[in-house]
């Protein structure tokens, strides 16, 4: 007897939006049960390398799609690996995948909105609902006796039930009981439509039920009787195993989609064949949106490995290194064996060269998409943080990423305008040596920088990064293209060449008649800074601060320890200040002790608070600004 079980509590939620589904192009769900039916077909022909018995009884593998118009069913079967009870009652009564709810909050309770991210989050067997309102399966596991295969069956609305019934073939059937709306799926010519669209790269043989055309209508005076037959309907040939120049655009954006069950079409691919020392092919794709899941710790990322266009396993996380995880596709090779697992795969000398080898592709495959300014601003808004974990992480191909690697900077104008390092490096200025960059923790922060004064004086580009990675990147990078990287929050700011000479002689002269100031702000702030001196980059701000040179942590550096629970060592540092300023000389005109160490409490709380972004006592330091401006004769806001 069958029994009644609830879906999961996302499940329920994800039929009732399907149930009501806004998709323009409703076919799609023809394209994943077909794709879902070659997978199951891909693993059993895998398990039966060690295993022919599995398969020995129905040795042909094939799909098929089969109408009924008068009961209003549309079937799709295969004899593939196929299901048991628990399985069944496993893979379809809850989303079998990391990171669900994750996908759940992405549903904005905006039907439209909502039905575009059914596809893009690959949900896959569900699809059926978009267009049935009932859904049947009866399937049989391989090697499972023919009593114990299954029978699940649902209307979508809640619960679902299953039993175990008897079956004598192996594989999965799927019987749709279409909506009224949706009656045209019942059409061959829509089916064919569909199959040839989506699925006619798949190697598995899709075979169609259709009507016969008889030569002529009638015989003898009499209507022929309809004649049905199974005809194939797509190309049964791996596309990756096909001659580049013989795919076509739409070809190799419809494999994607069968291949990652992704809504959207890729935004770059590099299909490549390799004969020689190894023997391989590689097809590789760039998504155009992150998936949901990128940064979820337990996903695994990787590759489709095939070994003689036998598939081996999803997810092979080998073959390219972690920073390009989100990179999806495939690779053949005939240099593996085929009982080959992923411990091997790990210890394996011809899996290290592939790796190199794929990588190099992929990056190629992103040089090549930075041509296109447009789209690759796209491909750095979704994968640009990603990807700046690749120059840490993988020395040998350091020069490569960097060369990707796209930053905001003081000519940007906005966040979102970005510059390569190439580019920086082609309009410095002659005697501009080093690459300057500045860390904070937003774009506004950065841009409105009191260290960017000298470099905007001289119009010198600076680097602008605000992201919590770069902080961590900039401190593994050193140079590119022989040009040094230096902060300029740096102690000892290398100006270089850019240094004026008439400007230099000016602030050794400030420095000799504000010395006197020096040493009472020296005095006045005692043990809480290392040093007091003139400063060499500030134009219109009083003072900055910069850490010693053997205290290298920054400020963005230190909210993200601290953010990460981590014991963040007190530090000082070294006040620079700019005699010139209007506070300045109001504090150096200052005879009495006590008001004159208040005006220096001042100037550095002022200083900690633009370039730290927080104060430990903020009350107190508005406190002390509000004395200050008593002092100048206006009242703080």
């Amino acid at each position: 007897m069958a029994e009644v079980h609830g879906f999961q509590t996302e499940v329920t939620k994800l039929l009732g939006l399907l149930a009501k589904s806004l998709y323009s192009n409703k076919e799609v769900f023809l394209r994943e049960l077909v794709s879902n039916a070659s997978d199951a077909i891909d693993k059993l022909r895998f398990v039966s390398i060690t295993k022919p018995e599995l398969a020995q009884d129905d040795p042909v593998f094939a799909i098929r799609v089969r109408a009924d118009a008068e009961a209003g069913t549309l079937t799709i079967s295969d004899n593939g690996i196929g299901m048991t009870l628990a399985e069944a009652n496993e893979h379809l009564g809850t989303i079998a995948k990391s990171g669900t709810e994750e996908f759940m909050k992405k549903l904005s309770g905006e039907e439209q909105k909502d039905s575009q991210l059914i596809g893009q989050f690959g949900v896959g067997f569900y699809s059926s609902f978009i267009v049935a309102d009932k859904v049947t399966v009866v399937s049989r596991a391989a090697g499972a006796r023919p009593e114990e295969a299954v029978r699940w069956e649902s209307e979508g609305a809640g619960t679902y039930t299953s039993e175990n019934v008897t079956r004598e073939e192996r594989g999965t059937e799927i019987t749709l009981h279409l909506k009224g709306e949706d009656k045209d799926f019942l059409t061959a010519w829509r089916l064919r439509e569909a199959i040839t669209k989506y699925s006619d790269h798949i190697s598995t043989p899709v075979w169609l039920w259709e009507e016969k055309t008889p030569e002529s209508e009638e015989k003898d005076g009499e209507k022929k009787p309809a004649v049905w037959e199974w005809v194939q309907v797509n190309d049964a040939r791996a596309l990756w195993t096909l001659p580049p120049k013989d795919v076509t655009d739409e070809q190799y954006k419809e494999f994607y989609k069968h291949l990652t069950h992704d809504y959207e079409d890729p935004l770059c691919w590099a299909h490549n064949r390799v004969e020689g020392e190894m023997e391989y092919t590689s097809l590789l794709y760039a998504p155009s949106t992150a998936p949901w899941d990128l940064y979820t710790r337990d996903k695994q990322h990787g590759l489709k490995l095939f070994v003689q266009r036998v598939f081996i396993m999803d997810d092979a996380e080998q073959f390219l290194p972690n920073y390009l995880r989100f990179v999806r596709g495939l690779v053949d090779t005939a240099d593996l064996p085929l009982n080959v697992s992923r411990e091997l795969l790990q210890e394996s000398r011809i899996t290290q060269k592939l790796k190199k080898a794929l990588t190099k592709r992929t990056l190629d495959m992103f040089e090549k998409l930075s041509k296109d300014t447009e789209k690759y601003a796209l491909f750095w808004k979704q994968f640009g943080n990603v990807l700046k974990e690749g120059p840490v992480e993988d020395w040998s191909n350091r020069e490569a990423v960097m060369k990707l690697l796209r930053f905001a900077s003081t000519k940007s104008g906005t966040a979102e305008e970005n510059v390569s390092l190439a580019d920086y490096v082609a309009r410095m200025p002659e005697k501009q040596k080093p690459i300057y960059y500045l860390t904070a923790s937003s774009y506004d922060a950065a841009a409105s920088s009191p260290y960017l004064e000298t470099f905007r004086k001289k119009g010198v580009e600076v680097l602008l990064m605000t992201q919590r990675i770069d902080e961590w990147m900039m401190q593994s990078l050193t140079e590119f293209d022989g040009h040094e990287f230096v902060p300029v929050t740096a102690n000892d700011l290398k100006l270089g060449d850019l240094a004026d000479k008439e400007e230099e002689e000016k602030r050794e002269a400030s420095a000799k008649e504000s010395q006197g100031l020096v040493e009472r702000m020296k005095k006045a702030l005692g043990e809480r800074v290392t040093d007091v001196r003139v400063t060499a980059r500030l134009v219109d701000s009083p003072s900055c601060i910069v850490g010693r040179q053997d205290q290298m942590m920054t400020a963005q550096m230190r909210r993200m320890l601290e953010a990460a629970g981590q014991t963040v060592p007190e530090e000082k540092f070294v006040l620079e200040i700019n005699p010139q300023h209007p506070l300045l000389v109001k504090a150096a005109a200052e005879t009495d002790d006590a008001r004159f160490a208040k005006w220096s409490d001042f100037i550095l709380e002022q200083a900690m608070l633009a370039d730290q972004g927080a104060l430990k006592d903020p009350g107190a330091f508005v406190k002390l600004m509000n004395e200050t401006a008593r002092e100048l004769g206006m009242e703080a806001t």
